[in-house]
This record gives C-alpha cells, sequence and structure tokens, in this order.
C-alpha cells in the first residue's frame, strides 16, 4: 500500500506560503484605518443610497488585491515597470484623441468599459522610475535624473491637459518621490523650494489685484484661478464658489475637542456638506468626533507612513527601497492634500482620502499599494531569514 496519502501535506501547509510573511504592525493601522472608514461611512452616507453597503465591498475588493499583489516579488513587478508605463501613456493619449468629455473634463475613455487611464499613472509612474534607476544603481549621472525628470513630466502632462489637477498633483508627487530617494542632491531641492514660498507670498499680497474678473492667468484655466481665489478670500462668494470651504470649517470647528456624537453631526446631516461621502468626508467626521477623533485617525496614518518607511528603509534591493518610499509618502500626500482642502488651507482638488473616501477605483489603487508595501516587506524578511 502505497504511503503517499499519509505523507501528503495538510491543506493549511498548502495554503502557508500565501499568508506567511505580511507585516503585522502594517495590517494593524491598515486594519485601524479600515474601521474608522467603515464607522465615518455609515454615518456619513446611511441615507445616501447603498454608499455604506458598496464601501465595505470595495474594502473587501481592496483587501484581495493587496493580497495578490502581495504574493509577487520585487523582482516580478519590476518586469511591469515599462509594460505598465508604457500602456499607461498609450491610454493617456487615446484619452486625449478619443476620450469621454463631462463637465469640460476629457479624462474616461471607453475599451468595452469606462475607464479613467490617469489612475493607472499612480502606480505605473513611480514603478518605471524606480525601474530606471535601479537599472544605473551606483552610476548615477546628472544626465540621468534629467531623463528621470522626462520620464515624470509626460504622464503630468497629459493628464493637466485633460484637465485633472488633482491626479496631475499625485503622479508628480509619487515621481519626485523616487528622483529625491534615489539621491537628488539638495542644492537642486533648496532652489525649487524657495522659489515656491515665494510664489505664494506674492500671491497672498497680490490677491486683490489678480483676483479680479477681467485678470487672465497665465497657464492656468479660469476655474483653476477661481479655485486658488477662493481659496485666499471665500468669503467673496459665500454660496458659491467659497461655500465648500466656509461649510468644512464650520462643521470641523462645531465638533469641538470631543465633536457631537456618532451620527449626530448637523452640518452633516442637514446637507450642508457638499460631497459628505468623498472629497469632504473629513469634516463630517471631524464635526461628529471632534478633535479626539482627528488625532485618532492622525495616529493610524502616522503609524502607517512610519511602518512604511521602516520597510523601505531595509528594503534589500534599490528598486525596493525606491518603490516602498514613494508609496508610503503618497499616502501623506493624500492626506495632507485632503486634509488641508477641507482645511481652507489649499485648494478644492479632487484628492480622496484613503480608507475614509468613498470610491471604487481609488479603493483599488489602495490596495495595490499596500500590496506592493507588502511584497516588499515580505521579500525584506525572506532575505533576512
Amino acid at each position: 500500500m502505497s504511503h503517499s496519502a499519509f505523507n501528503k501535506p495538510s491543506w493549511w501547509h498548502s495554503l502557508k506560503p500565501w499568508f506567511s510573511g505580511f507585516d503585522l504592525p502594517l495590517l494593524l493601522a491598515i486594519a485601524w484605518l479600515a474601521g474608522i472608514g467603515l464607522v465615518s461611512m455609515y454615518s456619513a452616507g446611511f441615507d445616501h443610497g447603498t454608499r455604506f453597503v458598496d464601501h465595505g465591498r470595495n474594502m473587501l475588493l481592496a483587501l484581495g488585491v493587496m493580497f495578490l499583489v502581495a504574493q509577487l516579488p520585487p523582482q516580478r513587478l519590476m518586469a511591469l515597470a515599462i509594460p505598465l508605463y508604457t500602456v499607461g501613456l498609450g491610454l493617456l493619449v487615446a484619452t486625449a484623441l478619443f476620450g469621454i468629455s463631462k463637465k469640460g473634463a476629457t479624462r474616461w475613455l471607453n475599451i468595452g468599459i469606462v475607464i479613467q487611464p490617469s489612475e493607472l499613472l499612480k502606480i505605473a509612474t513611480p514603478l518605471m522610475l524606480a525601474w530606471w534607476f535601479q537599472k544605473r544603481e551606483g552610476a548615477l549621472r546628472l544626465a540621468d535624473f534629467i531623463a528621470a525628470f522626462i520620464l515624470l513630466l509626460l504622464p503630468v502632462g497629459l493628464v493637466a491637459k485633460q484637465p485633472d489637477l488633482g491626479t496631475g498633483i499625485l503622479i508628480a508627487a509619487a515621481g519626485l518621490y523616487v528622483i529625491f530617494f534615489a539621491g537628488l542632491s539638495w542644492r537642486l531641492i533648496l532652489p525649487a523650494f524657495v522659489l515656491g514660498a515665494a510664489g505664494i507670498t506674492a500671491l497672498i499680497m497680490s490677491e486683490e489685484a489678480i483676483c479680479q474678473p477681467e485678470v487672465t492667468w497665465p497657464v492656468l484655466r479660469e476655474y483653476q484661478k477661481n479655485r486658488v481665489c477662493t481659496l485666499l478670500d471665500p468669503t467673496k462668494d459665500p454660496l458659491g464658489k467659497g461655500f465648500h470651504i466656509i461649510q468644512g470649517g464650520i462643521a470641523i470647528g462645531s465638533g469641538g475637542i470631543t465633536g457631537k456624537g456618532f451620527m449626530k453631526g448637523t452640518q452633516t446631516h442637514l446637507e450642508f456638506i457638499p460631497e459628505r461621502t468623498t472629497d469632504f468626508i473629513f469634516a463630517a467626521f471631524g464635526e461628529e468626533f471632534g478633535l479626539a477623533g482627528a488625532m485618532a485617525l492622525l495616529a493610524g496614518f502616522s503609524a502607517l507612513i512610519l511602518r512604511g518607511l521602516l520597510i523601505a528603509s531595509s528594503a534589500p534591493t534599490m528598486f525596493s527601497r525606491l518603490m516602498a518610499g514613494a508609496v508610503t509618502m503618497s499616502f501623506f500626500t493624500y492626506v495632507f492634500v485632503n486634509m488641508g482642502m477641507v482645511s481652507g488651507i489649499l485648494p478644492v482638488v479632487g484628492v480622496p482620502l484613503p480608507f475614509i473616501s468613498y470610491g471604487g477605483t481609488a479603493m483599488v489603487m489602495l490596495g495595490i499599494s499596500l500590496g506592493l508595501l507588502m511584497s516588499i516587506a515580505k521579500s525584506r524578511r525572506f532575505n533576512q531569514s
């Protein structure tokens, strides 16, 4: 009689490699933020159709995507860099030529299903740049950084042309993080910061003159000019362009230290907060849970970002370090831009708050990003063992 039946491994031993190596601190931070996201969406969206149920479904989808991406070793991910970047650029060009226009923006493409190709570039661009620097490890020259900036400007320019300022900023930030972590000299970074600070100061000081209706701004479109001018003084049009910022500020301020309580936000449920389940959900959260709730949310994001940076710092290859660093700092960008626009310190752009805001595509991209981070964490552990 054969003993093969007795030697056959159990189902758990067959599945164990799929679950081993996951980073526990990172999983705990994800669970904490996902829990807050579900609580927030239930309150903000329980009377908003099927938003809460759909948000829960999107979270499960993101979890599945994260699990699958985490199974791919970084070497396999690196091999996807050129194909994803090339396909992404091709889709952006196709969108410019044949795309679907809504509200003056051409951001969508029908390929049997309607997609927004710019979302793919949020991952494909840093992936491509990390591949580029990995291939030149140990022999980086100024020309390599110039080429990297060209690789970054191609998708950012095409997305800005749509126009989609929010997504363009996110792609640019992810790419710039890769370039910075690759070793870009501070002598090149500091002048850009000084120029930016000087430009913002000049903008604030000359707001009265440059925000007149007859003044045309170079480069920026009219609606983008209106967003900046509304940020500088939202009270000029309190029932129109300034409504979002004013109502967001009222909601957050009225929450106080401990908030009005779960599902007791008057600004939220009397529908004074526009987009309360998507871009402005932090205003609804701040009203109901106050400063204490905001600190708990920020603690979750801080734990996620710190853990991601630790994973990046001990990653075994340059590609892994650059990719983990860029993905982690992209979370910081999302949080800073979303909370900044809701709080009235940044212009209103379409940037969701990870885990909290409603949105299927954004949640899938979140799952891919976390899967990349998990893959790199797993490779680090296997290299150490």
